[in-house]
């Protein structure tokens, strides 16, 4: 089974770049997207009939959103993690499959000087809940846009972005915590000393051709999974957004 997760920046925009030829040669049975930004799923190519919409935008039109494109069919499937604060904006989806929950989720952005780092502490902590009780049932796969760099390994510029959004000490002291309870970050575990490996780049001062990047973007596996995991990596063949996707093959 072949996992991707992908933040387009805006699916309609995403579309017009080249969306769909980047999904045709991720080749993923399940995709998972952030930011989708619109009410509504685009009408896919026709070679795309084997795959079905999964969608959730929120409230606020134009604003946050995920969804999930899969030729895997689910058992079932659920929208956000039951906490009216956080699901409004239409920030999770989960699939839940024979040996394993997916958890789609786009995390809170803490914002530039911090106004969101409360709610976006709140959200961490309430989604690792949701999370902790669904692996009581089975394994789970987290994939999605954390909006943090754990280490300074994930980040082309650490001392200059410690007081900013997504790397700040709170932000990284909870995905910290957060895997040591027995969670693995799949590409970090892969491929644990590779450098200048980011799926994120601002728009601003060329920062993609100059690899001045973060890495936010993660699949997630509870620990139960891991002997199934047979690869990860990251795709940066994708140019439709400011992130690129991140992959993980598991062999359930």
């Amino acid at each position: 089974m072949k996992l991707a997760s992908w933040n387009v920046n805006g699916l309609r925009a995403a579309v017009k770049k080249g969306f769909w030829d980047v999904v045709r040669n991720l080749d993923a049975d399940i995709l998972g997207l952030q930011e989708t930004r619109a009410a509504a799923p685009p009408e896919p190519p026709e070679d795309f009939s084997s795959y079905r919409w999964y969608w959730n935008a929120g409230d606020r039109k134009g604003y946050a959103g995920v969804a999930v494109l899969t030729r895997a069919e689910p058992l079932q499937v659920s929208y956000g993690i039951g906490r009216e604060e956080f699901d409004e904006e239409g920030r999770v989806i989960t699939l839940e499959y024979p040996y394993y929950y997916v958890v789609n989720a786009y995390f809170p952005n803490a914002g530039r000087g911090l106004p969101r780092l409360g709610y976006k502490l709140a959200f961490n902590q309430a989604i690792t809940g949701y999370l902790e009780g669904l692996r009581t049932r089975k394994g789970v796969v987290l994939m999605g846009d954390l909006n943090v760099a754990h280490r300074e390994i994930d980040i082309a510029r650490p001392k200059q972005n410690v007081k900013n959004a997504g790397f700040t000490p709170e932000e990284r002291a909870w995905i910290d915590a957060f895997l040591k309870k027995g969670w693995i970050d799949t590409f970090r575990h892969l491929h644990p000393d590779e450098t200048g490996a980011y799926t994120w780049w601002s728009y601003r001062f060329n920062a993609r051709a100059r690899n001045i990047g973060w890495r936010i973007d993660y699949i997630i596996i509870s620990e139960d999974l891991l002997p199934h995991l047979k690869d990860a990596y990251i795709y940066y063949d994708a140019y439709a957004s400011d992130h690129v996707p991140v992959v993980a093959v598991l062999d359930v």
